[in-house]
C-alpha cells in the first residue's frame, strides 16, 4: 500500500487508515453500557454498578484525543487540501446542527408542558387562545419558586455574550498574525467559561438547598424541575466541553500552531462556542424571562 503521507498529488487526498473511529466507537458502546449498569443493572452487573461506567468514558476520552492528535498530524503534514477542509468544515457545520436538533427537542418538551394544559393535566385537549393562556399561567406549577432572571442567570449571560466578543477577538488576532493579542483574547475567553460554570453550580446548589422545584406540595413540581435541568444542565455540559476545547486550543497556540491561512483547529472551537452562546440566549428568554 503506497505511503498516503507522501506528497499530496491531488485535492481529494487520503489520509492514513486509523483504528481511532472503531475505537472510541468500541469505548462509547462501553461506557453506554455502564451507564445502564449504574442505574439499572445489566449483564448481571447490579445497580449502582459505576467501574464500567467510567472505564468507558476514559478510553472514549482517551481514543478520542488520540484521533484528534492524529488529524492535528496530518494537517501539519500538509494532508488537508483545500478540498479535505471543506470536507472538515461540512462535517463541523453538521455536527452544530445535530445539536440544535438536539435543543430542538428540549425546547418542544418545555412548551408542551407550558402551552398545553392537557399535557400535564390529562384533560381533554382544547385548541382556543384562551386555554393556551389558562395553560401558560398555571406554569411554572404552582408551589414552584422559581430563579430571579435578572440576578445569576443575567450575569451568565453576560459573560457568555462578553465570551462571544473575546472568542472573536481571538480569531480576528489568529487572521492577523497577532499571536500575543490571541492569545489573550482566548485565555480571557477560557476564563469567563470557567465563570459560567461557576455560577451555574452555584445556581443548583441554591436550587437544591432550598427545595425550589421539587416540592411535593406541587403537582407537577418535578416535571419542571427534571425539564429545567435537563435543558440548562445539558447546556452547561456544552460549555464545559467548549471551554475544553478552547484551551487545548491556547496550548496549541502558545506551542506555535494556527497560522492566518491555517486554523480550522480554533475556527471549529470558535463555531461550537457560538453555538452555545445562541443557545443560552433562548434558554435565558423562555426558561428563566418568560416564565420567571
Amino acid at each position: 500500500m503506497a505511503d498516503s503521507h507522501a506528497a499530496p498529488k491531488h485535492d481529494y487526498h487520503l489520509v492514513n487508515p486509523s483504528i481511532w473511529p472503531l475505537f472510541c466507537s468500541a469505548a462509547s458502546v462501553v461506557m453506554m453500557v455502564g451507564a445502564v449498569a449504574w442505574m439499572k443493572g445489566v449483564f448481571g452487573l447490579p445497580a449502582g454498578t459505576h467501574w464500567l461506567f467510567f472505564v468507558g468514558l476514559i478510553l472514549t476520552v482517551g481514543g478520542m484525543g488520540l484521533w484528534w492528535a492524529d488529524v492535528v498530524k496530518e494537517a501539519n503534514q500538509g494532508d488537508h487540501t483545500p478540498v479535505v477542509a471543506i470536507g472538515l468544515r461540512y462535517g463541523m457545520v453538521l455536527f452544530i446542527a445535530s445539536e440544535i436538533m438536539f435543543f430542538a427537542a428540549f425546547f418542544w418538551m418545555f412548551f408542551e408542558m407550558s402551552l398545553f394544559d392537557q399535557a400535564r393535566t390529562h384533560v381533554p385537549e382544547v385548541g382556543t387562545w384562551a386555554d393556551t393562556a389558562a395553560a401558560w399561567s398555571t406554569w411554572p406549577p404552582k408551589g414552584v419558586e422559581t430563579i430571579d432572571a435578572w440576578h445569576l442567570p443575567l450575569l451568565n449571560t453576560i459573560t457568555l455574550l462578553l465570551s462571544g466578543t473575546t472568542v472573536t477577538w481571538a480569531h480576528q488576532a489568529i487572521i492577523d498574525g497577532n499571536r500575543k493579542d490571541a492569545r489573550l483574547a482566548l485565555g480571557l475567553t477560557i476564563a469567563l467559561g470557567v465563570f459560567f460554570t461557576l455560577i451555574q453550580a452555584y445556581e443548583y446548589y441554591e436550587i437544591l438547598h432550598e427545595n425550589l422545584f421539587f416540592n411535593e406540595a406541587a403537582a407537577n413540581s418535578g416535571l419542571y424541575g427534571s425539564i429545567f435541568f435537563m435543558a440548562t444542565g445539558f447546556h452547561g455540559f456544552h460549555v464545559l466541553v467548549g471551554t475544553i476545547f478552547l484551551a487545548v486550543c491556547l496550548l496549541r497556540l502558545m506551542g506555535g500552531a494556527f497560522t492566518p491561512k491555517q486554523h480550522f483547529g480554533f475556527e471549529a472551537a470558535a463555531w461550537y462556542w457560538h453555538f452555545v452562546d445562541v443557545v443560552w440566549l433562548f434558554l435565558f428568554a423562555f426558561v428563566y424571562v418568560a416564565f420567571g
